[in-house]
């Protein structure tokens, strides 16, 4: 059972997604500060953390600064008041993976929770097997019938993202989000390019598997049977 850490100065919000993440099959331990989060996190060793923007003796910004320095592959999901976009973008520099804003859907919270800790687990495995295609991103290479080959880093993640969520639509802002970053000054373009190329790549018929245009929101890869 994954286990995450709720840190907030406001125990009526703390109380609040405990009890949402509790009834989602989640474990749950509590902090009231960053300084006391860093504390429990050496105790109990939580798989996520949820944190609170603004809170006394150390702020969620240099929270989450902290947790990247100490936890690295540990998912960060801020929730705050704040839903300005100067602040989403503070968020994110200091490495969140996700963002609330305050007041929130039960649902919605326990939904990102999952996505998250699904996302981390997949990752931290580094290998998928999907159709007849194996992605190793330990060496970043991918095997296709044993055969062994390089392809270019964006194109990796690219297929890596894809291949973690089999069936998953993914909408085209959050894969150029997530591949090429929030700060990307690009344009769609550039992703529909990368798609193209590893559909040449991997053509259904000997990769056992298809990514799929889904019209006017994203692509999904598909198992072929």
């Amino acid at each position: 059972m994954s286990k995450v850490l709720i840190a907030d100065d406001d125990p009526n919000i703390r109380e609040l997604v405990c009890v949402l993440l509790k009834n989602g099959g989640l474990e749950v331990c509590e902090a009231k500060d960053g300084r006391d989060a860093l504390s429990v996190m050496d105790k109990e060793n939580p798989d996520l953390a949820i944190i609170d923007l603004m809170m006394p003796n150390m702020d969620g910004y240099e929270l989450c600064r902290a947790i990247r320095q100490y936890y690295e592959n540990m998912p960060v999901l801020m929730l705050t008041a704040k839903g300005e976009l100067p602040a989403k973008v503070k968020g994110f520099e200091a490495g969140a993976d996700d963002y609330l804003t305050k007041p929130f859907e039960g649902d919605e919270l326990v939904l990102r929770v999952m996505a998250l800790l699904r996302r981390y687990k997949i990752e931290a495995s580094q290998t998928l097997q999907i159709g007849n295609v194996l992605v190793d991103r330990n060496s970043y290479t991918v095997t296709v019938g044993g055969d062994k080959e390089d392809i270019p880093r964006k194109e990796f993640e690219l297929l890596f993202k894809l291949a973690g969520f089999p069936g998953r639509t993914f909408p085209r802002d959050q894969l150029i989000e997530d591949v090429w970053g929030y700060d990307f000054d690009g344009n769609e373009r550039t992703l529909d390019v990368h798609i193209g190329r590893l559909r040449e790549r991997f053509p259904a018929e000997l990769s056992g598997f298809r990514i799929v245009t889904v019209r006017g929101l994203g692509y999904r890869l598909e198992v072929v049977s």
